[in-house]
């Protein structure tokens, strides 16, 4: 009964949803096969962007391939880290990725420092490198987030707006049900619902823009590591906005401050930044000539 997922006020009511299905005795888990086809379009995209530059997409298919593990790995180890007072207490958890728990921050940094070492042993510029897989980014990261959709979490604070998102009680998380969700908590056909913000829709729909903004950039851009610098300005802008909605955020340890607001804004100040020196930078050269 808990396969129920409805937007009432657009009128639209899944009446199953599931979380995963079952072969054999095996449960494949669709955050699963949503985070596996983001990645697949990704690496796709990124070859077809090296072969438009000019650069061998064999070689991106292996970068892609070494990145995308070693980020899962880094956005485990990034969530669990934040979250270290639950999975202390049962150690192989900390291997089960079918119930959600990999956090971007974790992934883009983990991923970032897996390029730059392979950006030495393919004898390829860093900044070319990022520059080459940022449109990738984003395809990836939409698809996750409608894991998370199968998944019920990542979603905010209770609601009545437009894009409001009503999930059954037992589907979700405890520890991410407020107060004003219970006192607005609703009973439909005997199963007791909470009406949230669907902010795993908002940061997809975000980066849907952020996608289209880097493609009408892709050979626009003056200097190298740019196209990656928009990338990130724009994700840390539209993340730091939909981070104070989540109920699941994680926290710097001792503070009320959710960590990804903190890098978000990092991200995006220093990114914007860069940006505005180095095409300062290329525009002066341009003058000399």
């Amino acid at each position: 009964m808990d396969y129920q997922i409805a937007f009432p006020h657009l009128g639209i009511r899944l009446d199953h949803v599931p979380k995963g299905f079952q072969i054999g005795s095996f449960t494949i888990a669709c955050y699963g096969i949503m985070i596996a086809i983001g990645m697949l379009l990704g690496i796709s995209a990124v070859c077809r962007r090296a072969k438009a530059t000019g650069q061998s997409a064999d070689d991106y298919l292996d970068i892609s391939i070494w990145t995308m593990l070693i980020a899962i790995i880094g956005a485990r180890i990034y969530y669990v880290a934040f979250t270290w007072s639950y999975y202390k207490k049962d150690l192989l958890s900390i291997l089960n990725l079918r119930e959600g728990g990999l956090a971007i921050y974790g992934g883009l940094i983990a991923g970032v420092l897996a390029l730059l070492l392979l950006s030495k042993k393919k004898r390829i510029a860093f900044p070319v490198i990022l520059d080459t897989v940022a449109i990738g980014i984003p395809i990836g990261q939409i698809l996750g987030r409608w894991g998370n959709f199968f998944n019920r979490e990542a979603f905010g604070g209770y609601t009545d707006s437009l894009l409001a998102m009503q999930l059954p009680v037992s589907a979700v998380r405890q520890g991410e049900i407020t107060q004003a969700m219970w006192e607005h908590a609703a009973v439909i056909d005997g199963i007791s619902f909470i009406q949230v913000h669907p902010t795993f829709l908002y940061e997809g729909l975000w980066n849907c823009g952020v996608l289209l903004f880097l493609f009408l950039m892709r050979n626009r851009t003056v200097f190298r590591g740019e196209l990656f610098l928009y990338y990130l300005a724009g994700y840390g802008i539209g993340r730091f906005f939909i981070e104070r909605l989540r109920t699941d955020q994680l926290l710097i340890p001792g503070t009320g401050i959710p960590v990804s607001m903190a890098v978000s804004a990092a991200a995006a100040v220093i990114s914007l930044v860069l940006i505005i020196r180095g095409r300062r930078t290329a525009a002066v050269k341009t003058a000399k000539k």
